[in-house]
């Protein structure tokens, strides 16, 4: 079943348009989630400035975590990659190493870091899954990964964002996400970024 929905994705590349905006996601897609998530603890808010902080050290965190896990996994399981396994019937519409498949780590990090910040703003963690979604998908059209290796990967990068985000692991992570975020007022405030004081939780 896994191979079929490969072939079912991977199929409908051929369209120069769709075909280099999923190049983009798979590539780079990444880089716009960690600015997103970058932007999200650095931005002075004047609203739910600590909770969207920590819902970007939570994401960081747990994207850290869930590869690590991801890593030990690959290793274990070693899947072979759809277009070594099937070079006749796959459509490869990026360079990529004959590495083990399974799970991506593109689809671990972007679900772990929108899980993550979702636990604590959800408008941003829900723009966050759309990306993650959409790099997964990109993922499976290109090429270089069957739909299981996603879904098991964006899997490992939820889990790792619940562990670390709530529980005694979540109230760790939360005092460091205060302490990181007071830190960062402070430059702040020696730069004369003017701030406006948000309240305690």
């Amino acid at each position: 079943m896994d191979y079929s929905l490969y072939k079912d994705v991977n199929g409908l590349s051929g369209s120069s348009f769709w075909d280099g905006l999923f190049k983009f996601l798979a590539n780079d897609g990444v880089y716009i989630a960690v600015a997103i998530v970058a932007l999200t603890f650095l931005l002075p808010w004047a609203l739910h400035r600590l909770e969207r902080r920590t819902g970007a050290v939570t994401g960081t965190l747990a994207a850290g975590l869930a590869l690590i896990v991801a890593k030990l996994l690959s290793d274990v399981v070693d899947r072979t990659r759809p277009f070594v396994a099937h070079p006749k019937h796959s459509h490869l519409l990026i360079h990529h190493a004959k590495d083990a498949g399974f799970p991506s780590d593109h689809a671990t990090g972007t679900f772990a870091l929108a899980m993550g910040v979702w636990l604590f703003d959800r408008a941003i963690g829900a723009v966050l899954f759309v990306i993650a979604a959409a790099i997964a998908f990109a993922r499976v059209y290109v090429g270089v990964h069957y739909p299981g290796d996603v879904v098991g990967g964006a899997l490992i990068g939820i889990a790792a964002a619940l562990i670390l985000g709530r529980g005694p692991l979540g109230r760790i992570v939360g005092r460091v996400a205060e302490w990181c975020s007071a830190l960062w007022d402070s430059i702040l405030a020696r730069a004369g970024v003017r701030q406006r004081a948000y309240p305690s939780p």
